[in-house]
């Protein structure tokens, strides 16, 4: 009878130690998730006031970053020589607007975040203005000294490419 209701004690604290567990761990979770978010709509903001200091300072020293057109920076600092060539020039009339993020964790300390984006006001080589798209970015947010950082960046077109007459997928490139 003892041995039962000893059982039975330990069965019931077990779960509720589970319950707490399970209830910091998605208070965590969710404090996460908005700190990411937050960082995500600096950056934004940063871009929006062509400020490549403040649309950069969140990523680790020793980023990765790769842009829509494929070039490629590694570091902080050469992140931010880049942005600010890119803000000063072709995007210097450029407006970003967050649409939708989608934050997913590997590790408590280490999140996959896929970013969509609309960027309107970009000028080719020429001065045009060229139409307002999408972009879908994934971006490596890691967690050092309780800050979130991004680790590494690569962004893409999103449907870069018109439908086929026949509807049936993507035209060729």
């Amino acid at each position: 009878m003892w041995t039962t209701s000893f059982i039975a004690v330990a069965a019931i604290g077990f779960s509720i130690g589970c319950a707490q567990n399970a209830s910091m761990h998605s208070t965590s979770s969710l404090q996460d998730e908005s700190a990411i978010k937050e960082v995500i709509y600096e950056m934004t903001a940063g871009f929006n006031s062509h400020d490549a200091e403040a649309a950069t300072r969140m990523y680790t020293e020793d980023a990765d970053f790769v842009s829509v057109r494929g070039e490629e920076a590694k570091g902080r600092g050469e992140i931010r020589k880049g942005l600010a060539a890119i803000l000063s020039t072709r995007a210097r009339n450029a407006a970003l607007e967050t649409r939708n993020v989608a934050i997913r964790f590997i590790r408590p300390d280490v999140a996959l975040v896929h970013v969509t984006n609309e960027l309107s006001g970009l000028m080719n080589s020429d001065g045009q203005t060229l139409p307002a798209h999408r972009e879908r970015s994934l971006r490596v947010f890691v967690k050092e000294s309780g800050v979130w950082r991004v680790a590494a960046f690569q962004n893409t077109l999103a449907k870069p490419f018109e439908a086929s007459s026949t509807g049936q997928g993507a035209a060729a490139p």
